[in-house]
């Protein structure tokens, strides 16, 4: 079953400990600029904090762009090639998400490559902001908060071929026997 590297960013504390375990996995240095993961802060207003990974698209642009097909999706990863990669950068500039990086030191794009499959953003987060679930759990906290919303639910307003209308839900526990 494929994983996917999920980012659940209310945990995130912003310590960017995923930063560097990340540079020093792959470049045995100390320097976060060198990850392929950063961690956006925006403050004061509103204060967020939100891990930027690869989401190992099934259908990816930074591919779609790439000259040389440096870029190719195996096992459900999209991983880069550096020995076809020609440095032109099209495929950071490509990526909806904005999760691969240049950096002055390196030839080719910082792009997270899941650590071939067992990420070690993920085994040092301190708050489980990142975590590697199964394609088909994806959407399930979503699926979860959706179905409780309506437990607090008294109507709902809805029209039905333009006529306005109103369907009020049972209240549990004050039914008449």
């Amino acid at each position: 079953m494929r994983k996917k590297l999920t980012v659940i960013p209310e945990q995130c504390s912003g310590c960017r400990i995923c930063e560097l375990v990340c540079a020093i996995t792959k470049f045995g240095v100390n320097n976060p600029k060198k990850a392929a993961i950063r961690v956006l802060v925006t403050y004061p207003q509103p204060v967020i904090r939100m891990p930027i990974v690869c989401s190992q698209c099934k259908d990816p642009k930074c591919a779609q762009v790439c000259p040389t097909n440096a870029l190719r999706r195996i096992d459900g990863v999209v991983l880069l090639d550096k020995e076809d990669c020609i440095s032109c950068f099209k495929c950071v500039e490509a990526c909806p998400f904005g999760a691969m990086y240049a950096h002055d030191d390196c030839d080719v794009p910082l792009k997270c490559d899941m650590c071939g499959g067992d990420p070690e953003c993920v085994k040092k987060c301190p708050k489980g902001a990142l975590r590697l679930i199964p394609e088909s759990a994806l959407g399930e906290s979503k699926r979860l908060n959706n179905v409780l919303s309506y437990a607090q639910m008294k109507e709902i307003e809805f029209y039905d071929k333009g006529e306005h209308k109103t369907l009020q839900y049972a209240e549990i526990g004050k039914e008449e026997l």
